[in-house]
Parts: structure tokens; C-alpha cells; sequence
């Protein structure tokens, strides 16, 4: 079996939120619907990394906790988004699995930081 290298929660956020953009992008020449859907979905999914990556600069513990427990909220808002998306036959499950995946892997990953931490 091959190691993979091992990604920073922010960097692995910052490309997740590119998908995000680029799934947003393509929902934006969807129906008025989805334009409105991926708006939200576009706040969520960038405001995860933004907030690991504020958490790199956090003046304390408690403040680093804090910036980890909104970007756990954020990644369920947008794990929500992308399920009701895909239930509302607004995009097949298979366009953004991955997508999803991904938003499960973050939200572990954080879930357990943030034990550890506490």
C-alpha cells in the first residue's frame, strides 16, 4: 500500500471550496432555483476553509475551537444543501457524490479535531 501524504485540513478545504465554486458555477446556468440554492451553497462550502484557515491564526485555544466549530457548522449547512439539490432532482446524485463524500470526510475530520482539542 502507498502513504499518501498527508493534507492539512486547510488545504484540504481550500480545494474542497474550489469544487464548490465550480459546482456553483454550473448550477448558475441551471433554473432560478438552483441560481438561489447554489448561492447558498457558495457561502457555505468557501466559508468552511475560510474559517480553518482563521483558526491558523487564533489568538487562543478557546478562539481556535471556535473557528473549527463554524467551519463543523458550515460544512453541514453545506452537506444540507447538496442533499436537497440532489432530492429536489435538481442535479443526479452521481454529478455531486463526490461532492458530498467530501463534505462527509471534512465534517469527521473536524468532529474529531475538535474531541481532541476539548
Amino acid at each position: 500500500m502507498i502513504n499518501k501524504p498527508k493534507v492539512s485540513i486547510q488545504e484540504k478545504t481550500k480545494k474542497f471550496a474550489v469544487r464548490i465554486i465550480k459546482a456553483c458555477v454550473w448550477l448558475e446556468k441551471q433554473s432560478n432555483v438552483s441560481r438561489t440554492l447554489a448561492n447558498q451553497l457558495l457561502r457555505s462550502g468557501t466559508s468552511i476553509g475560510a474559517n480553518c484557515s482563521e483558526a491558523k491564526s487564533a489568538q487562543s485555544t478557546r478562539d481556535f475551537i471556535s473557528k473549527y466549530e463554524i467551519a463543523l457548522k458550515e460544512a453541514r449547512e453545506t452537506l444540507y444543501w447538496l442533499e436537497i439539490l440532489i432530492e429536489a432532482e435538481l442535479v443526479p446524485l452521481e454529478k455531486f457524490k463526490g461532492l458530498m463524500q467530501e463534505t462527509e470526510e471534512i465534517i469527521k475530520i473536524l468532529v474529531s479535531s475538535l474531541k481532541k482539542l476539548k
